[in-house]
């Protein structure tokens, strides 16, 4: 990064836009300050939304398919060539190291060439009811959406919903955190190059507090929202745009399970749960938390988990050896071991006591080593709420029923994943799993092509797949019956 991209400045409109206020980007692995940014909010989310109206009525992106697949496949062209930038920036600003800020950047690309082939082939249906009658259904584009992604993983939760927003027609006002300023002005310079993406069609901002993020929920010239975050958050925003009866498209957090039955693959399932807790150093709403394992193994399953957790190496990106890179920020360090300790208090039985790094380097730093935790009452704050770090349960089930009913003993119901060799046991036990996706002797595998959301408090609607351009169009019957009819 050059000293001349160290300040972080907004994307609206097709231009640079600064704001009144700068704030200092931090790289969490040892809290040096990496650059500063425009720190936006009401003003800024005002300026995306008026842009984007104008791109929407002014241009003729809400018509025009070839021209949105021919944006989106040059995105992703663009994106291709800034794997390497977006990669070395993600991992510095963000803290994830190398291999999962790669598998992060890279995700984006093949996304934004599915969308630019149903921007093609997506359409409506026109049926002659009788002789002389006709209807005819329109997917029209509802205007301007509002996209607001997190920090966790900024790139591709964003182009996770603008891919379909896009495609669908409609133009976005988005808004991207504070926390990876640096990594977001880094896409927004690839969207800059795209140029057959009209000015004012992809407008974003970024910000540390919530003001801009509400600018937009309030605004009646965004009738739909996708959200991804927090569902306390996901609820705020609900309540927000009830009055206006906007459309929400909601992807909100998670507790996901993993079960593990007597007959599972050891050697295959345990070194993926461990990456299942360590990757993004647990800041992924579809991080495995919760472990169910079948009592005949569980002794076996603990013993080695606590051994392979305890062995785990946080630091910085910029070593190759590290397992996990640190959390956010020194604020979420506190907070992930106050919820540690507080369960200890209440009963947890410690495995694997992990915590914060104090000492050598790494102290200045925001690096938590994982926690493996046994529980009995699953009722608990710590199998109950998420935490959004490096902390996993563990509990013994005797019955399928009985593993069946802790799953889903939970509000979210986000992901889970079944571990078994047996050829009906994993489907059986992944069909009555109330979760948006299970996954069977696997974890995190996400494909375009399949639709990707949560039942209960883990979200409206679905992302991926056809199903995520439900969140940006809205459906005209026309009825036509012809003047003259022949009658018999």
């Amino acid at each position: 990064m050059s000293s001349s991209d160290t300040h972080a400045r907004h994307w609206i409109g097709g231009e640079w836009v600064d704001s009144e206020t700068h704030t200092d980007s931090i790289d969490p692995a040892t809290y040096d300050v990496i650059g500063t940014y425009a720190d936006g909010g009401e003003a800024e989310a005002q300026a995306c939304t008026a842009a984007a109206k104008r791109a929407f009525t002014e241009t003729d992106w809400s018509t025009n398919r070839q021209l949105r697949a021919q944006a989106l496949n040059e995105m992703a062209d663009r994106f291709e060539a800034a794997t390497d930038e977006l990669v070395e920036i993600l991992s510095l600003e963000n803290g994830k190291v190398k291999d999962e800020a790669r598998f992060e950047v890279t995700m984006a690309p093949s996304k934004l060439r599915f969308y630019a082939a149903l921007a093609l082939a997506e359409g409506g249906r026109a049926v002659q009811v009788a002789a002389g009658k006709y209807t005819t259904v329109y997917r029209e584009p509802m205007g301007v959406a509002g996209v607001i992604a997190p920090w966790n993983s900024p790139i591709i939760l964003f182009i996770r919903s603008l891919a379909p927003a896009l495609a669908a027609g409609t133009t976005v006002a988005g808004k991207l955190p504070g926390q990876t300023a640096q990594t977001n002005a880094a896409m927004y310079r690839v969207f800059a190059s795209v140029e057959s993406l009209p000015a004012g069609v992809l407008n974003v901002f970024h910000e540390s507090g919530p003001d801009g993020s509400k600018a937009l929920v309030a605004s009646p010239d965004v009738p739909t929202i996708s959200f991804t975050g927090s569902t306390a958050t996901g609820a705020a925003i609900l309540e927000a745009g009830a009055p206006m009866i906007k459309r929400f498209g909601l992807e909100l957090g998670g507790k996901t399970p993993h079960v593990v039955a007597a007959d599972a693959d050891l050697d295959g399932a345990l070194p993926v749960i461990v990456k299942s807790l360590t990757t993004f150093a647990g800041q992924f709403c579809m991080t495995g938390s919760r472990l169910l394992v079948e009592r005949p193994v569980y002794d076996e399953v603990r013993d080695r988990l606590g051994e392979m957790l305890a062995a785990v190496k946080a630091g910085p990106a910029a070593d190759p050896e590290s397992d996990m890179g640190p959390l956010i920020d020194r604020p979420n360090v506190d907070r992930v071991d106050e919820i540690v300790e507080k369960a200890i208090a209440e009963g947890a039985t410690v495995v694997t006591r992990g915590g914060p790094i104090t000492e050598g380097p790494l102290s200045k730093g925001a690096f938590y080593r994982p926690t493996l935790l046994e529980v009995a009452d699953p009722k608990m704050d710590i199998v109950q709420e998420e935490t959004f770090g490096p902390v996993l349960t563990m509990q013994a089930y005797d019955s399928e029923d009985e593993a069946i009913a802790l799953a889903n003993d939970s509000i979210y119901g986000l992901a889970a994943a079944v571990w078994s060799t047996d050829v009906d046991r994993p489907l059986r036990l992944a069909r009555r799993i109330d979760a948006g996706t299970v996954w069977i002797n696997n974890w995190a595998v996400i494909y375009d092509e399949s639709a990707e959301g949560g039942y209960k408090q883990s979200g409206l609607g679905r992302l991926n797949g056809v199903a995520a351009m439900e969140d940006f169009v809205e459906y005209k019957t026309v009825i036509q019956e012809l003047s003259v009819v022949e009658r018999a």
